[in-house]
C-alpha cells in the first residue's frame, strides 16, 4: 500500500525534474523553431536554425536565446508530470483485463495527450509571444518594409503583462487560444510516442522482468520523440501561427485551423508545414530521452524515500 501511495507523487517529481533539465538544455533550439515557423513569405529573416541563433545572439545577446524560458520552466513541471503520470495511469488500468495490446497502448497515449493540454495550451501561448517578440523587433530594424507605416516600436512585454492583457480582454479563453490545434498536435504525438517508446525499450531489455537499462531508455526516448515530433510538425506549425498575437504588416492572420491550412497552402505551399521540423526533432529527442532516464532511474522515488527516512 505504501508503495502505491508514493507512486503518483514520485511520478510527478520525475516528470518535473526531467522537464526542467530537458528544457534548460534545448530551449534555444525551441526558440529557433518558433521563429522559423512564424516567418512567412516576404518576411523571411532567418534561413536556417543556425542563422536564427546567430542573429538572435547578435541582436539580443546570449540570453536572448532563452526568451520565454521562465514560462516554460515554470509550467513544464506540471505538463511533463501530467503527461507521464497520465500515460502510466491509463496503461495500468487498460492492462487489468489482460495483455496490453498496441491499440490499448495508443489509447493510453491518447488519454495522456488529452490531459496535458490543460497546462500545455497556456504555456505555449505565453512562450510563443515571448519567443517571437525578438523576431518582430529584428524585422523592424532589418526589414522595415514589412512594418506598417506609423508603427511605434514598443518594449517586449513580460509574461505577466501578456497574461493580464489576455485575461482582461478575453478572459480565461484568451489563454486557451489554439486549444483545438494543441489537441490535434499533442494527442497524435502521444499516440505515436508512448507505444513506440515502450516497444523500443522492450527490445533492449536484458530480461523479461524489470525495466530496460538507462541507456536503452534514453535512446528509445530520443528515437520515439523525434519520430513523433516530425509526424505532427504540420499541426505544430498551424498551432504556432494561430497562437501568435503580433505579426508584421505583410503576414497573414488566421481565423481558425481550416483558414490557416488554406492560406498556408495557397501562399507558401505544402513545404511550409515542415518549417522547423528538424529543430523540433532536435528539441524533442533529448527532452524525452532525458525524461525517460530520470523516470526509469526513479529519482522521484529516491527523493521521497530520503525525505521519509529523514522525517523518521
Amino acid at each position: 500500500m505504501a508503495a502505491n501511495q508514493i507512486s503518483l507523487p514520485a511520478k510527478l517529481i520525475n516528470g518535473g525534474i526531467a522537464g526542467i533539465v530537458g528544457v534548460t538544455c534545448v530551449f534555444p533550439i525551441d526558440l529557433a523553431k518558433t521563429r522559423l515557423q512564424n516567418q512567412q513569405n516576404g518576411s523571411r529573416l532567418y534561413t536556417s536554425m543556425s542563422d536564427c541563433l546567430i542573429k538572435t545572439i547578435r541582436s539580443e545577446g546570449y540570453f536572448g536565446m532563452y526568451r520565454g524560458a521562465a514560462v516554460n520552466l515554470t509550467l513544464v513541471t506540471p505538463e511533463k508530470a501530467i503527461k507521464l503520470a497520465a500515460n502510466d495511469f491509463f496503461r495500468h488500468h487498460l492492462s487489468k483485463d489482460g495483455k496490453l495490446t498496441l491499440v490499448k497502448e495508443m489509447l493510453a497515449g491518447c488519454g495522456a495527450g488529452t490531459c496535458q493540454v490543460i497546462v500545455t495550451t497556456p504555456m505555449e501561448m505565453l512562450k510563443i509571444q515571448l519567443q517571437d517578440a525578438g523576431r518582430l523587433a529584428a524585422q523592424r530594424k532589418l526589414m522595415p518594409e514589412t512594418v506598417a507605416a506609423g508603427t511605434v516600436e514598443t518594449k517586449s512585454p513580460t509574461a505577466m503583462q501578456i497574461t493580464r492583457q489576455l485575461l482582461r480582454e478575453k478572459g480565461i479563453a484568451g489563454l486557451y487560444k489554439g486549444l483545438g490545434a494543441t489537441l490535434l498536435r499533442d494527442v497524435p504525438f502521444s499516440i505515436i510516442y508512448f507505444p513506440l517508446f515502450a516497444n523500443l525499450s522492450n527490445l533492449g531489455k536484458k530480461s523479461t522482468e524489470g525495466p530496460a537499462p538507462f541507456y536503452v531508455s534514453f535512446i528509445s526516448g530520443c528515437i520515439a520523440g523525434s519520430t513523433a515530433a516530425v509526424a505532427v510538425n504540420p499541426v505544430d506549425v498551424i498551432k504556432t501561427r494561430l497562437q501568435s498575437l503580433n505579426r508584421a504588416s505583410t503576414e497573414d492572420t488566421y481565423s481558425g485551423v481550416t483558414d490557416c491550412v488554406r492560406k498556408i497552402m495557397r501562399n507558401e505551399g505544402p513545404s511550409a508545414f515542415l518549417k522547423g521540423a528538424y529543430c523540433r526533432a532536435l528539441v524533442i529527442a533529448p527532452l524525452f530521452g532525458i525524461a525517460q532516464v530520470v523516470y526509469f532511474l526513479g529519482v522521484g522515488e529516491y527523493i521521497l524515500s530520503f525525505l521519509s527516512k529523514k522525517n523518521n
